[in-house]
Formats: C-alpha cells, structure tokens, sequence
C-alpha cells in the first residue's frame, strides 16, 4: 500500500525553499557547484540550478556524481563487473568551491558518507553542503542535511519512494509498506 505524502506542487515549492536557503546561507552563489547523486539527486540538482538562474541571473555549473564504487556496503568485485556502474560527470573543478551535495533521500547516510568520498578524490573543496528533498531519519552515521525539503518520519518497514518527471513521468514522495 502507497502513500502520496509529496504532490508535484508541494515538491516545488520544496525546492524552491531549499533554493533559497541555499542562496542565503551562501550569501549568494559565487564560488557554487551543485553536484546531484545518481539517480534522482541528479534530476533535483538541475531543478535547483534552474532556479538559482532565474532568481540570481547567473549559472551555477551542475554535475553528476556516481557513489557505487564508493559505497561500504556493495561488494566492491561485483561493482567492477556491473555494466550499471558509470563514471561521474562532472567536468568543472570542486577545489575550492562551495559544493552543494543533492539527494533525494537521507535515510541510514551511508550513501552520502560515500559520495564526500568521491568529492574529495575529486579535490580539496572550501565546504560540502547537503540539500535532500525527503529526510526520513534513521542514520547510522553522524551525518545530516543542511537544506531539507520535508522530514517524513517513517518506520525502517517503510519505503520512501521518490518519483520525479524526468525518468518516472510525475513528481511526488510515498511511503510504501514493505
């Protein structure tokens, strides 16, 4: 059984919360990078990047980060022979930068932990900031987000889905009983 708790509209207006934090907190966006996590971070992070242009009139360069090489919880042989894996896209410098980091669930921070791995095999960056859309608590790690879209308590039988247009042809957050 699903739950919609997020509507498309309520997900929007989410994001562009999230935006304005992100713009105020940084006291603008110079110096910013947004790097979204494979898959549905990488969708947000645009979202985001779009909305930084069309409020700050200026471009925030957006890249793609793939975790799984970087993941302690995946066995790393099974991951080299897993045509699924791909290579980060991200073709600017982090060195130096105000990284902003966008996923679309923060549950165990296992999956973040991972990806502040890979940032820093990418560079030495000035600050990490996380943005997710859904913080549904349960961490495992000392790790939370400094921009939260909703916090949506949930039960570890529960699943959190995100759905968003680009690859699910509509926007909303359920909760699904396992």
């Amino acid at each position: 059984m699903a739950k919609v708790v997020v509507d498309a509209m309520a997900m929007q207006r989410a994001l562009t919360r999230i935006t304005y934090e992100i713009i105020e907190h940084n006291k603008g966006i110079d110096g910013l990078v947004i790097l979204g996590i494979k898959t549905r971070g990488i969708y947000l992070a645009q979202r985001i990047a779009d909305r930084l242009k069309q409020l700050e009139n200026a471009t925030v360069p957006v890249g793609e980060l793939d975790v799984t090489r970087y993941r302690d919880d995946i066995e790393h042989d099974a991951i080299e022979n897993d045509p699924k894996v791909t290579v980060s896209k991200i073709d600017f410098p982090v060195t130096d930068k105000k990284v902003i980091l966008v996923d679309d669930v923060l549950y165990t921070g296992r999956t973040i932990r991972a990806a502040m791995s890979a940032i820093m095999d990418l560079g030495r960056p000035k600050q990490i900031n996380l943005a997710v859309l859904v913080d549904r608590g349960h961490r495992e790690l000392p790790i939370r987000a400094d921009f939260v879209g909703k916090n949506i308590p949930s039960s570890q039988h529960e699943r959190i889905k995100v759905s968003v247009s680009e690859i699910d042809g509509h926007d909303s957050v359920e909760i699904i009983e396992r």
